[in-house]
C-alpha cells in the first residue's frame, strides 16, 4: 500500500501535470516555447544543484571554455529543455504534416536496416527532442517502442505513458524490458533506447573521460542481429527539426566486443553533442558511476 506521503506527491504531481499542460494548450507552438523558456530561466536561477552540475559537467566536456562560455551555455540548455517541454505537453495538437517537416538525413540508413527484418535498435540521447523524434518515426508508418524509467511519481509516469501513445508509440519500462524488446525486435519492430544515462555496466571514453555505460544495445545487437542505428532529431527552430540517421554500428566490426561497441556509440553521440552543446542533458550525473569506482575525481 503506498505512503501516506507518495499519495500526496502523486496527486501534487497529477495536479501540476495538468496545470502546465493546459498553460501550453493555449496559444500557438512558439508562444508555447516561450512560456517554456521562461519558466526555465527561472528554475535556472532557484535550481543550484543541476545548475552546478550542469557547469561542472561542461567544466569536464570542455575545459577549453571559459566560465562566461560555460554560464552561457548552462542557461541555454535549462531554455532549451523548458521549449521541448512545452512541445511534448502539446502532443495531441500535432499535425502529420507538422512532424513531417523536419529535414531528414540519412534515411537510406534506417531504411536499409529496417528492410533486413530482424527489427532495429534506434539509439538515441537525451538530445534534441526526442520525444517528438518518436513521433516522426510512427507518421512515417513505423512501430516504435521505446524503453523509458517510470519517473518518480507514480501519476507522472502514468501521464507522460499517455503522452508517448498519443505519438504513437508503445512504453517498455526499463528494468524489466528485455523480454518484451527480444520479442518486438523479432517481429521487425523498431526499440528506442536511449543509452546516454550513468550505467555500472563498463567504463568507456565520453567527452575524454571514463564514462559508466550500459552495454544493453550491444548485448541486443549480438544475440538479434537487429542493426544499431544511432539518431537524432536536432530542434533548428520553433517547429523546425532535422533528422540524422547514422550509419549502423555493427559488432562485426569490433569482433563482437560489447564494450568497443558501446564505446562506438559514446563516440557518434559525443561527436553529435558537440555540434549543438545546448542540446543535450547535462543537468544529468553522467560521469557518477565512474567517480565511485575511482576512475576520476
Amino acid at each position: 500500500m503506498p505512503s501516506k506521503k507518495r499519495i500526496i506527491l502523486d496527486k501534487a504531481s497529477t495536479v501540476a501535470f495538468r496545470f502546465g499542460q493546459r498553460a501550453f494548450l493555449s496559444g500557438n507552438l512558439e508562444k508555447a516555447e516561450k512560456r517554456g523558456e521562461r519558466l526555465a530561466m527561472a528554475l535556472f536561477r532557484f535550481d543550484k544543484k543541476h545548475r552546478e552540475r550542469t557547469k561542472a559537467n561542461l567544466q569536464l566536456a570542455f575545459p577549453e571554455w571559459s566560465d562566461k562560455k560555460r554560464e552561457e551555455t548552462a542557461l541555454n540548455v535549462y531554455r532549451h529543455f523548458g521549449r521541448i517541454a512545452a512541445d511534448f505537453l502539446r502532443t495531441g495538437l500535432r499535425t502529420v504534416e507538422e512532424v513531417n517537416s523536419a529535414e531528414v538525413i540519412g534515411r537510406e540508413n534506417l531504411e536499409r536496416a529496417y528492410a533486413l527484418g530482424k527489427g532495429v535498435l534506434i539509439i538515441t540521447a537525451h538530445y534534441g527532442n526526442w520525444e517528438r523524434f518518436a513521433h516522426w518515426f510512427t507518421v512515417n508508418g513505423y512501430t516504435l517502442n521505446v524503453v523509458a524509467r517510470d519517473a518518480n511519481q507514480g501519476a507522472v509516469t502514468q501521464k507522460m505513458t499517455e503522452m508517448r501513445n498519443k505519438a504513437g508509440a508503445e512504453v517498455l519500462t526499463r528494468g524489466n524490458a528485455a523480454r518484451a524488446i527480444l520479442g518486438k525486435l523479432k517481429t521487425g519492430d523498431l526499440v528506442g533506447i536511449l543509452n546516454d544515462q550513468n550505467n555500472g555496466d563498463c567504463f568507456v571514453p565520453f567527452f575524454g573521460h571514463p564514462c559508466g555505460t550500459a552495454l544493453g544495445p550491444a548485448v541486443l545487437h549480438l544475440r538479434t542481429g537487429a542493426p544499431l542505428i544511432p539518431c537524432y532529431f536536432t530542434r533548428l527552430g520553433p517547429g523546425q527539426y532535422r533528422a540524422e540517421f547514422h550509419e549502423p554500428v555493427d559488432g562485426a566490426d569490433f569482433d563482437g566486443d560489447q564494450e568497443k561497441i558501446t564505446a562506438r556509440l559514446n563516440e557518434v553521440l559525443e561527436s553529435q553533442i558537440r555540434k549543438h552543446p545546448e542540446q543535450w542533458l547535462w543537468l544529468h550525473d553522467r560521469w557518477k558511476s565512474a567517480r565511485r569506482a575511482c576512475l576520476m575525481q
